[in-house]
């Protein structure tokens, strides 16, 4: 192999010049976000990942290109054990998220939840149990980790299983609640997006005095969307910049066609909220990928989880718990702020990601910076006051 790096991407690694973000290209959102505009920005959350990134040209199975990662999040941080409330929500089920069967069951989310590449399922899954051991987290007798995938098998040896346990403590054991880092990063680093390069995005929705002041935050795994039903504030990007101009996918003969692909969401909130409405949260991003143009078709894994922040020690009381909940009649804004966060998340993942080369040399494009603001800009869709670096 032409070369050998291995990127360990995590909250040390965040001295690096900050990329562009979707507002810096003076992409229109609705909304207040929090100060980081990202999952992060709701209190306790923490984020980790590694990225793995190493050799070039033809495929061998076992010895790369490789192109893949695994992203973690910890809902109360890295040295608590406190459920969380929770509820998921599958739009299609051509994916997996582990877990789930007991999230739906109990009501509570009791670890961290991974996110990484489909073949990759399994060894993260073990290893997250044996982090929860090594650092004495485990509740009970056993565990049942929240694992999601999306298959990053176009850039990546997805067959030779490169993501091992030491990449999952590593991504755990250096989780932070500061920024996110996003697109080709952790369990996004191998993603397609409308045939552009996807991967890892992030943003939040800060509510008002009057709707509580809660807070919520957003975290995908963007790999899905055909180029031509790309919308990026409402404009029919996708179109303009078609397959014709910018290549969907390939090297020397690059697709025309595109494809359906997957998304996992990840959704925080500090609002007081049960696992019934949580499940109801879930379910709005479905309308926030939507937004950005999703048909989500039959070969499309759209898997969402919710969890909420709130009730701490409601899954730990004896006999009975004391909790608080949020009226149905309040939920809308958290619909609403769920909706938006989901839209900017896809859209910031979409211009953080880098063009990339992986196996066999196939090629994935970066959504072009300079373009995306002239089409926002001939359909009255651009903030004028910002402008690229």
């Amino acid at each position: 192999m032409k070369r050998l790096t291995i990127f360990a991407l995590t909250a040390f690694a965040l001295s690096a010049a900050p990329k562009p973000r979707a507002r810096d290209l003076g992409v229109p959102f609705e909304g207040t976000a929090g100060e980081l505009n990202a999952i992060t920005d709701v209190a306790g959350v923490e984020v980790g990942e590694t990225t793995l990134i190493r050799g070039d040209g033809e495929l061998k199975v076992g010895q790369g290109p490789v192109r893949t990662g695994v992203t973690v999040i910890l809902p109360r941080g890295k040295q608590s054990r406190d459920p969380v409330f929770a509820g998921w929500f599958s739009l299609n089920g051509n994916g997996e998220m582990t877990g789930t069967t007991w999230v739906e069951e109990s009501g509570f989310l009791e670890g961290p939840i991974a996110i990484t590449n489909t073949h990759s399922v399994g060894v993260v899954r073990d290893a997250m149990i044996g982090w929860e051991v090594r650092h004495n987290l485990l509740r009970g007798a056993f565990t049942l980790p929240v694992v999601a995938e999306t298959n990053d098998g176009w850039l990546n040896d997805i067959n030779g299983f490169h993501v091992k346990p030491e990449h999952v403590f590593q991504a755990l054991d250096s989780a932070s609640a500061g920024p996110v880092r996003e697109g080709n990063v952790g369990g996004g680093t191998g993603m397609h997006c409308y045939d552009f390069k996807g991967g890892t995005g992030t943003s939040s929705r800060r509510l008002s005095a009057a709707a509580g002041n809660y807070t919520v935050g957003v975290l995908v795994q963007a790999n899905f969307g055909r180029r031509k039903d790309l919308l990026v504030a409402g404009a029919p990007v996708g179109r303009e910049l078609g397959c014709d101009k910018f290549a969907c996918q390939g090297a020397a003969r690059p697709r025309t066609g595109g494809r359906e692909g997957s998304i996992i969401i990840v959704i925080a909130t500090d609002a007081p909220l049960l696992a019934t409405q949580l499940k109801r949260l879930a379910r709005r991003a479905a309308l926030g990928i939507a937004r950005t143009g999703a048909m989500s078709g039959n070969g499309s894994g759209d898997i969402f989880i919710a969890f909420s922040t709130a009730n701490a020690g409601a899954d730990s009381a004896d006999a009975v718990a004391s909790v608080r909940i949020l009226s149905n009649r309040r939920m809308d804004d958290l619909f609403e702020a769920t909706v938006l966060a989901t839209e900017e998340a896809v859209i910031n993942a979409m211009v953080a990601a880098e063009t990339m080369i992986g196996r066999d040399n196939h090629q994935t494009l970066a959504l072009p910076h300079k373009e995306l603001q002239q089409m926002l800009r001939k359909y009255g869709r651009l903030s004028e006051s910002k402008s690229l670096p």
